[in-house]
């Protein structure tokens, strides 16, 4: 399986409005400092030098109707805190594009659906290397 060119995102984390924390799905928030096209990814964190694997969220939350673009990671299987911390997410592969849910349940709905896609595309990728 070929990976697509990686975009690379190096920063603090920093607080954010622990929206994900209270849908199921804690992130770790960074400032946007590049031009990067809005969706949700397939991404690795590094954490302390140690990698996991990751969604990415990069964009305005239009479903909470935020204008200013984020950078917001979910790192899998992860419970640390970590504000603070340096830390840089590799965004590895687009699975799709920023989107305003009507309700919060069709949110938790696709995000749980973007994690198995993620969870999946890790499992083949692991298995082809």
């Amino acid at each position: 399986m070929e990976m697509e060119k990686q975009i690379n995102i190096r920063g603090k984390v920093q607080v954010g409005n622990k929206r994900g924390k209270l849908l199921g799905f804690p992130t770790a928030n960074l400032r946007n400092t590049k031009i990067i096209e809005e969706g949700v990814y397939i991404s690795s964190v590094r954490v302390s030098g140690k990698l996991y694997e990751a969604l990415t969220f990069v964009g305005a939350p239009k479903t909470f109707k935020v204008n200013e673009v984020r950078v917001e990671a979910y790192i899998f299987d992860f419970n640390k805190d970590i504000y603070g911390k340096w830390l840089s997410i590799f965004l590895i592969k687009k699975i799709r594009n920023n989107i305003k849910f009507n309700y919060k349940d069709e949110l938790i709905n696709q995000m749980k659906s973007d994690e198995t896609i993620a969870r999946n595309f890790f499992v083949s990728y692991s298995k082809s290397k």
